[in-house]
């Protein structure tokens, strides 16, 4: 199974359960970003159910996936950026 087919293969099923619906996930945008060894991969994507944000996380080949719906985007970047503040406000002096 290629990386495209791995992909194509998430979410295959309903939260019930069931099989997905007919119908295609176009890609919108994609951007790659790297941290230290790890590997971060932003797509945003759109399905008959709606717009999503998808972020995987690739370290050595192997892969962890999230999904946002578009609707909790401006939520998810508010606490991404509390806690982005928060890292260097609480910095801890170098010993």
């Amino acid at each position: 199974m290629t990386a495209t087919d791995r992909e194509s293969a998430a979410g295959q099923h309903s939260p019930a359960g069931g099989a997905k619906p007919p119908g295609e996930e176009a890609t919108l945008k994609t951007e790659r970003i790297q941290v230290e060894r790890k590997q971060f991969v932003f797509t945003l994507r759109e399905n008959i159910r709606g717009r999503f944000l998808r972020i995987t996380e690739d370290v050595n080949g192997r892969r962890d996936t999230i999904i946002i719906p578009a609707p909790g985007l401006e939520e998810f970047a508010r606490v991404i950026e509390e806690m982005t503040k928060a890292a260097t406000e609480l910095a801890v002096p170098a010993l």
